[in-house]
Protein backbone atom coordinates (compact mmCIF):
# COMPACT_ATOMS: atom_id res chain seq x y z
CA UNK A 1 0.00 0.00 0.00
CA UNK A 2 1.36 3.41 -0.98
CA UNK A 3 1.28 6.11 1.71
CA UNK A 4 2.62 9.35 0.17
CA UNK A 5 5.32 10.74 -2.09
CA UNK A 6 7.86 13.43 -1.29
CA UNK A 7 9.30 15.17 -4.33
CA UNK A 8 12.93 16.33 -4.31
CA UNK A 9 13.33 19.78 -5.86
CA UNK A 10 16.78 20.57 -7.29
CA UNK A 11 18.17 23.98 -6.36
CA UNK A 12 21.52 25.64 -6.93
CA UNK A 13 21.57 27.58 -3.63
CA UNK A 14 20.39 26.34 -0.25
CA UNK A 15 20.22 29.92 1.06
CA UNK A 16 17.99 31.02 -1.84
CA UNK A 17 15.76 27.97 -1.29
CA UNK A 18 15.46 28.75 2.43
CA UNK A 19 14.32 32.30 1.61
CA UNK A 20 11.95 31.20 -1.14
CA UNK A 21 10.19 28.37 0.68
CA UNK A 22 10.18 30.32 3.94
CA UNK A 23 8.46 33.17 2.10
CA UNK A 24 5.80 30.71 0.94
CA UNK A 25 5.10 29.85 4.57
CA UNK A 26 7.01 26.57 4.66
CA UNK A 27 8.93 25.71 7.82
CA UNK A 28 12.34 24.10 7.49
CA UNK A 29 12.24 20.68 9.18
CA UNK A 30 15.89 19.69 8.75
CA UNK A 31 19.02 20.38 6.74
CA UNK A 32 22.04 18.20 6.07
CA UNK A 33 25.22 19.60 4.56
CA UNK A 34 28.21 17.67 3.26
CA UNK A 35 30.43 20.20 5.04
CA UNK A 36 28.89 22.32 7.82
CA UNK A 37 31.32 25.15 7.03
CA UNK A 38 29.81 25.55 3.51
CA UNK A 39 26.24 26.41 2.55
CA UNK A 40 26.15 23.92 -0.35
CA UNK A 41 25.61 21.18 -1.15
CA UNK A 42 22.66 20.80 1.19
CA UNK A 43 19.64 18.52 1.52
CA UNK A 44 16.64 20.10 3.29
CA UNK A 45 13.05 19.33 4.15
CA UNK A 46 10.24 21.88 4.28
CA UNK A 47 6.69 21.51 5.57
CA UNK A 48 3.56 23.60 5.50
CA UNK A 49 0.49 21.96 6.98
CA UNK A 50 0.44 18.45 5.41
CA UNK A 51 2.61 19.35 2.40
CA UNK A 52 6.23 18.15 2.57
CA UNK A 53 8.97 18.98 0.05
CA UNK A 54 12.59 17.95 0.02
CA UNK A 55 15.08 20.34 -1.59
CA UNK A 56 18.63 19.48 -2.60
CA UNK A 57 21.68 21.21 -4.03
CA UNK A 58 23.59 17.91 -4.15
CA UNK A 59 24.70 16.89 -7.67
CA UNK A 60 22.46 14.17 -9.08
CA UNK A 61 19.41 14.98 -6.95
CA UNK A 62 16.79 15.87 -9.52
CA UNK A 63 16.86 18.47 -12.25
CA UNK A 64 16.22 22.20 -12.02
CA UNK A 65 13.08 23.41 -13.73
CA UNK A 66 10.79 20.71 -12.36
CA UNK A 67 7.12 21.13 -11.46
CA UNK A 68 5.53 20.09 -8.15
CA UNK A 69 1.81 20.11 -7.49
CA UNK A 70 0.61 20.95 -3.97
CA UNK A 71 -3.08 20.39 -3.21
CA UNK A 72 -4.73 23.36 -1.44
CA UNK A 73 -8.17 24.25 -0.13
CA UNK A 74 -8.28 27.63 -1.89
CA UNK A 75 -5.94 28.86 -4.63
CA UNK A 76 -7.50 32.33 -4.29
CA UNK A 77 -6.82 32.59 -0.54
CA UNK A 78 -3.22 31.51 -1.08
CA UNK A 79 -2.87 33.98 -3.95
CA UNK A 80 -4.01 36.84 -1.69
CA UNK A 81 -1.56 35.72 1.00
CA UNK A 82 1.37 35.59 -1.43
CA UNK A 83 0.52 38.92 -3.09
CA UNK A 84 0.32 40.48 0.37
CA UNK A 85 3.84 39.21 1.05
CA UNK A 86 5.13 40.55 -2.26
CA UNK A 87 5.75 37.10 -3.75
CA UNK A 88 5.89 37.12 -7.53
CA UNK A 89 3.10 35.01 -9.03
CA UNK A 90 3.97 33.18 -12.25
CA UNK A 91 0.46 32.04 -13.23
CA UNK A 92 -3.07 32.36 -11.96
CA UNK A 93 -5.18 31.76 -10.18
CA UNK A 94 -6.73 30.17 -13.24
CA UNK A 95 -9.41 27.55 -13.82
CA UNK A 96 -8.09 24.60 -15.80
CA UNK A 97 -10.12 22.43 -18.20
CA UNK A 98 -9.35 19.36 -16.05
CA UNK A 99 -11.34 20.64 -13.06
CA UNK A 100 -8.79 22.50 -10.96
CA UNK A 101 -8.03 26.10 -10.07
CA UNK A 102 -4.28 26.65 -10.00
CA UNK A 103 -1.67 29.23 -9.10
CA UNK A 104 2.05 28.86 -9.86
CA UNK A 105 5.16 30.42 -8.38
CA UNK A 106 8.73 29.81 -9.52
CA UNK A 107 11.98 29.83 -7.57
CA UNK A 108 15.35 31.14 -8.77
CA UNK A 109 16.04 27.79 -10.50
CA UNK A 110 12.72 28.01 -12.41
CA UNK A 111 11.15 25.18 -10.40
CA UNK A 112 7.39 25.62 -10.60
CA UNK A 113 5.44 25.10 -7.39
CA UNK A 114 1.83 24.66 -8.51
CA UNK A 115 -0.84 25.16 -5.88
CA UNK A 116 -3.92 23.27 -7.04
CA UNK A 117 -7.49 23.40 -5.80
CA UNK A 118 -9.90 20.69 -7.00
CA UNK A 119 -13.17 22.24 -8.13
CA UNK A 120 -16.53 20.58 -7.38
Amino acid sequence: MLKFAIPVVRVSSAAAAERFFGGLGFEQVFSMRADDSKPDPCYMSFRRDDAVLHVSSFPGDGAAGTAVYVAVDSADDLHREFVGKGIEIDTGPIDQDWGTREMYVKDADRNSIRFTQHLA
